[in-house]
This record gives structure tokens, sequence and C-alpha cells, in this order.
């Protein structure tokens, strides 16, 4: 008789377990709800006292925030915060739509599905999001108050990324353009930063580089911006500047954006940075180090840049086409290919010097057979122009069809010691300036060591009255 093969059977789900899933979810949204309307005291607390650290306290907290949501918490805080406006109090809730009954977890989803947060992610109703972000914007361009600058600054990126995410960027262009001139002549500088952004993300999206050039040209980014900003900002500057052929001001752009980016978080900005950055060193002829693609987060997002690295080092133009072949998706998704293309002529180039190092004397026809060219035609055009260049230190013999390398130099007895010294001394001293700029202080710091009015009039009295017994004393000391 065969063995009788056990099946998993889903045990049946008391009342009890189903009233003890529906606690456990009813205490995360009400720690949620409290949360959101502790956040509102400490908005209106920024309001009357006039100071915006309250207002950073509470974005700071927002990822976390959104994360909690759902239908319920969203129900419950426009019930306590829209008593003034019946209207706009019931449009809200049509756009949340859904009732408390929707948000508990059933019983056959607790015991068939994995372990979850009771909270689960909002599904992204983009067409609702339009509408309500439309009506967000309508409200704001009504007020003029510089209490709400950082608030509202916030308001125009999650706008622009709901056009953003239903393909319509290039129709709020104008209205972005329109905001970032009220902005600028309010001197609200966290919304011109946020706008600046916004717009060259508008001109990037569409690969329009030549306008966001002339954006960042005739703007000024604000010095006073959030390192947020200036990371978002930078990296838009160092796609511009590698498109241009600028790969020396891109690379600077590109790390400098890196190290204003947040250290635990924000891994997918990290990673698209590196991604280019990569690409924009190997163009500039250097090979990134070994560890940057080691890193846990960065290890699977830099896998084909890793083996483009290796096929840049080593100038092999056979494993170059293979990379490019499979993972050309992978780069145009990173927006990348383009920059990746003008990798071909690097790898050519690595391995021209290779060959110029490894042979004294070597005729052009195995040179175009090493480098898959069509004829030797070719390979003594490439090789004139990597001459020139300065890239190896060779002669060519057009009769004889061969190259001739010369005699290796010291490099020492060349410039280029000093260059990279002196490199490196402008990247410490940027460094420098740039901690000095990020360098913040509390608020009133300066009135710590300050005495006030009824402190003087303390003081000056004793100085007074020690002066007095000072003038007995010295009359008494006569008789």
């Amino acid at each position: 008789m065969p063995p009788v093969e056990t099946m998993e059977v889903d045990s049946p789900v008391t009342e009890v377990e189903v009233e003890i899933t529906k606690k456990d979810v009813k205490d995360v949204d009400t720690t949620t709800t409290e949360d959101i309307r502790e956040q509102l005291r400490q908005v209106e607390k920024s309001v009357i006292t006039k100071e915006p650290r309250f207002v950073f306290r509470v974005l700071r907290s927002l990822p976390n925030t959104r994360r909690r949501l759902n239908p319920a918490v969203l129900r419950r805080i426009i019930l306590h915060s829209y008593s003034y406006s019946i209207k706009e109090r019931d449009n809200l809730l049509n756009l949340v739509g859904g009732d408390d009954s929707l948000d508990v977890v059933s019983p056959i989803q607790r015991t068939r599905a994995p372990k979850q947060g009771a909270s689960s992610p909002l599904p992204e109703r983009i067409q609702e999001g339009i509408l309500c972000s439309d009506q967000l914007m309508q409200k704001i361009t009504t007020q003029n108050r510089r209490t709400l600058d950082l608030l509202a600054a916030r308001c125009y990126f999650y706008h622009s990324r709901t056009y953003e995410l239903a393909g319509k960027l290039d129709s709020i262009r104008s209205f972005l353009h329109s905001r970032l001139r009220t902005c600028t002549l309010r001197k609200d500088f966290e919304g011109q930063a946020v706008l600046i952004n916004c717009l060259l993300r508008n001109y990037l999206f569409y690969s329009l580089y030549d306008q966001a050039d002339k954006l960042v040209s005739k703007s000024v980014f604000p010095e006073s911006g959030s390192n947020n900003e200036w990371s978002r900002y930078l990296y838009y500057l160092g796609r511009i500047k590698a498109i241009q052929l600028e790969y020396s001001q891109a690379h600077t752009h590109l790390l400098q954006a890196i190290r204003k980016a947040p250290q635990h978080t924000a891994v997918g900005f990290k990673q698209t940075v590196q991604k280019l950055l990569v690409t924009v060193e190997l163009l500039m002829g250097d090979i990134p180090e070994r560890h940057i693609f080691r890193q846990s987060t960065m290890r699977h997002a830099l896998a084909p840049y890793f083996q483009m690295t290796q096929a840049v080092r080593l100038g092999d133009i056979h494993r170059f086409n293979q990379v490019l072949e499979n993972y050309g998706k992978t780069f145009q998704a990173d927006h990348t290919y383009t920059l990746i293309i003008r990798l071909r002529h690097n790898v050519i180039k690595t391995a021209i010097r290779a060959i110029s190092l490894s042979y004294s004397r070597i005729s052009l026809a195995d040179i175009a057979h090493k480098l898959l060219l069509d004829s030797a035609e070719d390979a003594e055009f490439i090789v004139a122009k990597a001459i020139r260049d300065g890239v190896i230190e060779a002669w060519l013999d057009h009769e004889g069809k061969f190259m001739q390398s010369k005699e290796s130099i010291d490099v020492y007895s060349t410039k280029e010691p000093q260059l990279a010294f002196h490199q490196r001394i402008t990247f410490c001293l940027q460094i420098h300036n740039q901690s000095v700029k990020a360098m913040r202080f509390p608020p009133k710091a300066y009135n710590k060591d300050l005495e006030s009015a009824e402190e003087r009039r303390e003081r000056e009295q004793q100085d007074l009255e020690y002066a007095k017994e000072m003038a007995e004393e010295d009359d008494d000391g006569f008789p």
C-alpha cells in the first residue's frame, strides 16, 4: 500500500483571532492619526512663533508617516482638520473613498498571506491624484504667507511628481516657470530650489538638454537650499555637463551630489548617481575603484557597469560589444546609453596604449586585427589620432605600414605629478569651503553670553554699592 501524502490545510480562524487582528489594525491607525495631529500642532506652533524649524521637523518625519497611511487614517485627519469648510471636506472624502471595513485584513488574507504590516501601501490612483494636486495648487497660489513657504515647496514637488507618473509633465512647465518667478521675487529660497529642480527634471525627462542648460545659466540656485535639493541639483547638473562633453565638471558635480545625499537613506538616488559617475570616470580615462562595486547596496545595481569597466580596462572590443548587447536596455533605462556608446573610443585608446607598451614595433594589419577593425587604413588613422592626442609615444611609417614605439619617458620628469598634486589640493580646499558653508548654529545663539537690561542694572547697582563701600573704608582709614 503506497504511503499517504500529507497535505497542509489552513487551520480555521476563530472569532478571537479576527478580533485581535482588527484591534491591531485599529491601534496602528490610531497611533498614526495621533502622530499626524501632533505634526499639525507643530505646524501651528511654527506659524505662531514664526520659527521654521518646527515645520522642518514635520517635513523630516513625512516619509515615515507616508508609509503608514491608509484610507481610514486619511478620513480621520480630514474629519478632524476640515471643520470650517464642509465643501472641501466632502470633496476630499470623495477622493479618498472606501470605508473602515475595507481597511481591516480579512481572516482568509491573514492565514494565507505572509506576515505584513497592518497598513498596506495606497494604490496609485493617478487621475484622482492629479485632481487633488490641481486643487492644492489653486489654494497655494492664492496665499502669500512666509510661514507657508516650506510646505508649498514640498507641494510643488509632489505636483510635479504626479504629472510625471501620468506622463503629462510638459503640461505644467509654464506653471512651474510662473511659480519660480514668484518665489524669486518673494525671496522664497526653498521654493525656488525645489522649482528649479522640478524644471530641470522636466527638461531632462524629454532630453531637452539645451533648454536645461539655459535654465541653469539664467537662474541662481539659492545657497540656503537644503542638502537634498542641492544633491538633486548637482546630479542634474552632472547629467547636463556629461552630455556636453564636459566630463571634469560633471565628475565634480556628481561627487558633490553623493556627498550631500543622506548617508543611510535614498539608496535609489545614490545608485542612480553612482551609475552616471562610473560612466563619466570611464569617459575621463580613469578606472573606478573596485570597492565601489562591492558595496552591498551597489553590487546588484552596478553589475552591468562593472562588466563594462572590465572591458574598458582591458581594452577588449569584443567584450565591450557583448556587454553593450546584453545590457543595452538597462543602459537606456538608466539614461546612460548615449554616454556608453562614447566609451568605444576609450576602449580603443586603452587597447592602443597596451599594444604600444607590449610591442616596440607592430604592423598596422596586426593592430587592425587586434582592434577588430575593417582595414589597416582605419588602424592607421586611429593610431595617428592617438599619437596626436598624446595617448601614446610612437611614430608611424606610412610606407612600411607599421608603428614604432618610442622609449618610455620618466613620468616624474613631466608635469603629471604636479597636476595630480594640484587636483588633490583643490579637492581638499573645496571640501573645507563646503564644510564651512554647511555649518548650522542654533537660533539666537549669539545672545547667550549677552546680559539683559535687568541684569545690567543689577550689575551697575552692585558696582555703585561696592564703590560706596570702598569710599567709606578709605574715609575710615583717616582720623
